[in-house]
């Protein structure tokens, strides 16, 4: 057992390293600075270690040495997890999907390099590269919290899947969340190649007739953000009744405070036209509020083992009614 909690432990740092390095790749995307080291990958400008860097290649430099370390961070996770954790346990197969992903995130942000999609490159390769790198990262971190969840409920956790509407709840959260998120990082790469001077002027940007792709799609985002919002809460509200279990419970009620923050960085980012620093506070708070409804998705399929048959032998009530 006490194996067990530290690999846990483990595994959230990772977590939370990745949400670090995360937030890095949007301060490399916002500066303009993915061209930091040309279109050389893995090395800088030609060079292993590049001399005398200049300030762009120094932010994407760092952000190349902070993911190999994310990469070997995965990799010691997964390999702890076949010696600590028990076959068959969910945590183990969660482990390794992390680092499936951690190696696709990899390929796609050296893709991006190789190919110029970086900077100020408006094309259409880019346009698509972008969404789908975010999937990716949301499923990366999506793994790392199912790991480090799952691995929290012991050696001998049980999978249950309640009835009723609670799974069907989570399902649709975590589609919208996906969605929001896809059309965040579209709305943010026309923040980025097209920045606006007012509001007013970000406004026309978006309903111009000769208007690029990305800035009619960016339209989409305050909506798609919206409805993920609704229906997270809702979520988080259906959650609370269904378990006795306080992991849910702290989950979903994070869950509706990150979402009311998320909220209101949302409407910031748009009335500031988009800073640096907003833009990577909305990413984290995003990021963060995909983990806390992953989190909460993961512990209600895997309730505590003396939950699962009560306190008092009774049984847990959604094995009860089935």
């Amino acid at each position: 057992m006490t194996r067990m909690r530290t690999f846990t432990r483990f595994a959230w740092s990772v977590l939370a390293y990745n949400v670090a390095v995360i937030a890095w790749g949007a301060l490399v995307r916002a500066t303009g600075s993915g061209a930091g080291c040309g279109q050389h990958w893995p090395t800088c400008q030609g060079e292993v270690v590049p001399r005398s860097p200049a300030f762009d290649t120094a932010i994407e430099f760092t952000h190349r040495l902070t993911s190999g370390a994310a990469f070997a961070l995965v990799l010691v996770l997964f390999i702890w997890a076949r010696r600590a954790v028990p076959r068959g346990h969910k945590a183990r197969a969660a482990a390794a999907c992390s680092l499936a992903f951690v190696a696709l995130e990899a390929l796609l942000g050296a893709g991006l390099v190789l190919f110029g999609w970086v900077a100020k490159d408006s094309s259409a390769g880019r346009g698509w590269a972008m969404p789908l790198h975010l999937m990716n990262t949301f499923l990366l971190l999506a793994s790392l919290t199912l790991t480090a969840a799952w691995a929290q409920r012991g050696e001998r956790a049980e999978w249950q899947l309640p009835r009723g509407t609670l799974p069907l709840a989570i399902g649709i959260s975590i589609g919208a969340v996906l969605l929001a998120g896809v059309t965040g990082a579209v709305a943010a790469l026309g923040d980025t190649l097209y920045p606006a001077t007012t509001f007013g002027e970000g406004l026309r940007q978006d309903f111009e007739g000769s208007a690029q792709t990305l800035l009619r799609l960016r339209v989409l985002h305050p909506f798609a953000a919206l409805f993920a919002s609704v229906i997270s809460v809702v979520t988080a509200w259906i959650a609370a009744p269904f378990r006795r279990d306080r992991s849910v419970a702290r989950a979903g009620s994070a869950l509706i405070v990150l979402v009311c923050g998320q909220l209101l960085a949302g409407v910031l980012n748009l009335l500031l036209l988009a800073p640096v620093w907003l833009q990577i506070v909305h990413l984290v708070l995003a990021d963060v509020v995909w983990i806390s409804l992953v989190a909460m998705g993961g512990w209600t399929v895997a309730p505590p083992v003396e939950e699962m048959h009560g306190k008092a032998g009774e049984p847990w009530p959604v094995a009860a009614a089935r």
